[in-house]
């Protein structure tokens, strides 16, 4: 398992569009991934479960990878989504 914080750099943050796209750069792997945000957690592959949280430009998350492939997964989403802190 691997746990990173990150700022959502996105400049519409995650919704409709990049809400997609985040969820197909999750698809790619096998490990499960999942997007923490205020006290809610939900599953990247889950399109409606990332849309229901509408994390804005410049908010932190915390991304929990956990699989055969966590490393590249973990990589993938952290380039698609902005920076780690």
């Amino acid at each position: 398992m691997i746990e990173k914080k990150g700022r959502v750099l996105l400049e519409t943050g995650i919704q409709a569009r990049p809400a997609a796209q985040f969820v197909q750069v999750a698809t790619r792997f096998r490990s499960e991934v999942l997007l923490a945000y205020k006290g809610k957690q939900v599953n990247v592959k889950s399109i409606m479960g990332v849309m229901s949280l509408a994390v804005p430009h410049g908010e932190e998350i915390v991304i929990t990878v956990t699989g055969d492939d966590e490393v590249e997964a973990m990589e993938a989403v952290m380039d698609f989504i902005g920076e780690e802190i």
